[in-house]
């Protein structure tokens, strides 16, 4: 089961991949990004509970980072054959995966992104863990402009590009090890706001 969920993972990148999914993604609405992964998320989270039944939230967390860590290594490992042409592709792919992987741990922390708040608050999470800071009202409403800003920001640096011809194996490295902070990120931003919840729920029980 884990080997069929870990290819249908892989073939979903290869096809976004291609250059005409390539230029449809770019164009694509944050928000309309958010919904598509929510309904993925949830399929993802709940096959994850059904294989490892008694793991806690750390665990499937963890999980869900390591299986965007193994795209986001393929990607890397991709375009860093190609060097410097792909870069704007490779970023734009780092964004789409590091949004549905937020989703993935919002779900998981069962934050509803049906409501504009939890939707603001995730993009926040993205644009904190990647130094752009919080996503106003003026900041970017599509992927790929989104991408453009994370690129102006020190996306080469950030992604393991600041070399034109940087071996695959490196740039898969580092878009791993990316990955892998931004999901610490936002675990220790739905840690809380899980801890929070409990506690709102507890005190009535308190009275």
């Amino acid at each position: 089961m884990a080997f069929f969920d870990s290819f249908r993972e892989r073939l979903q990148l290869l096809n976004q991949l291609k250059p005409k999914n390539l230029k449809k993604l770019g164009p694509s609405r944050l928000t309309d990004v958010i919904d598509k992964e929510a309904v993925r998320a949830r399929r993802r989270v709940e096959e994850l509970q059904t294989r490892y039944p008694s793991a806690d939230n750390r665990e499937l967390a963890q999980r869900l980072i390591d299986q965007k860590k193994n795209l986001a290594g393929m990607a890397g490992g991709i375009s860093g054959v190609f060097g410097v042409i792909t870069v704007p592709a490779d970023l734009l792919i780092m964004v789409w995966l590091q949004l549905s992987m937020l989703v993935d741990l919002a779900t998981l922390h069962k934050v509803s992104l049906k409501s504009e708040r939890a939707r603001k608050e995730l993009l926040d999470i993205f644009g904190y863990a990647n130094g752009i800071g919080p996503m106003q009202r003026s900041s970017p409403k599509v992927l790929g402009k989104l991408a453009s800003v994370l690129l102006q920001k020190g996306g080469f640096s950030t992604l393991g590009r600041a070399m034109p011809l940087v071996a695959a194996p490196i740039s898969a490295y580092l878009n791993n090890h990316h990955i892998q902070q931004v999901g610490d990120h936002a675990l220790r931003h739905y840690n809380g706001f899980e801890r929070a919840g409990a506690k709102a729920r507890a005190k009535p029980a308190d009275d």
